[in-house]
């Protein structure tokens, strides 16, 4: 594990923070050029995107400072370095929209559902990586377990100062990053092969149930938000039910034939 410097302030985790966010860069643009958006409109989704990332890094401590408020109340509301992914994931998204909304609905010739299929594309890259800096520090472990799957971290790790030595944990960071993976491999396919316009409908739908699920064998304590549910089973339920909602007004507005999409 290399939760500490590697040189010039630099951690592994950053190192794989850093690999996720330019190849999510080249995904937007090497994929946005292959089904044909306005180059320009490409300009405008990035420079935008740098911004929401800047503000989902924010808003991602500001979700964790909140969670840890209501666990307990008394310790006071502080941003710390812990982070959620669905916090900056809110953030971001709130971020980007309002930037789309103000600068650029009316301004190109392509329009934010042209691009709304290679999106899933992006994230699902960065995030995948996100998760192996996660290992990389032994953050976002899972409960410990007898089976084969299981995997002992080593001194110094978050599971460690848990469980104590020896103790093997599910690494749930490694299951997420290859779920991820695969789900990027899949609405690539799909948006590059098949022209698939619900790209955004299945990452909502397929993180939301999978990362529902996970929080099943993950350890790392974030408390609860309403009745049993964890923060993160709570989000996940609303992204399936927004990747519902999403389905049909993609369904209503995609282009037809002689129709010019206003979105």
């Amino acid at each position: 594990m290399y939760p500490h410097e590697l040189f010039w302030g630099i951690s592994l985790y950053g190192v794989f923070i850093t690999i996720g966010i330019i190849l999510c860069i080249i995904t937007l643009r090497v994929y946005g050029k292959k089904i044909g958006i306005d180059p320009k409109f490409l300009d405008f989704v990035e420079l935008n995107g740098y911004i929401a990332i800047a503000v989902g890094f924010l808003a991602a401590a500001a979700w964790q400072g909140l969670y840890d408020y209501l666990s307990n109340p008394e310790l006071g509301f502080k941003l710390t370095s812990g982070t959620t992914f669905l916090g900056g994931l809110i953030g971001g998204t709130i971020s980007f929209l309002v930037g789309y909304w103000f600068f650029g609905r009316k301004k190109y010739d392509s329009k934010l559902i042209d691009v709304l299929p290679l999106v899933p594309c992006c994230i699902l890259i960065a995030h995948s990586f996100g998760r192996i800096g996660c290992f990389s520090v032994g953050c976002c472990y899972g409960k410990p377990t007898d089976s084969w799957l299981g995997m002992v971290f080593p001194a110094g790790s978050p599971s460690y100062y848990a469980y104590g030595p020896g103790v093997a944990v599910y690494p749930t960071q490694l299951f997420e990053a290859v779920f991820l993976l695969l789900m990027f491999i899949l609405t690539s396919y799909l948006l590059l092969k098949k022209n698939f316009k619900y790209n955004i409908c299945l990452y909502l739908f397929g993180y939301g149930v999978f990362r529902f699920l996970i929080e099943f064998i993950r350890a790392d304590d974030r408390g609860k938000f309403i009745g049993e549910l964890s923060p993160s089973q709570f989000w996940s339920i609303v992204m399936v039910g927004l990747s519902i909602v999403l389905y049909f007004f993609i369904k209503k507005k995609t282009k037809m034939p002689g129709q010019k999409a206003k979105v």
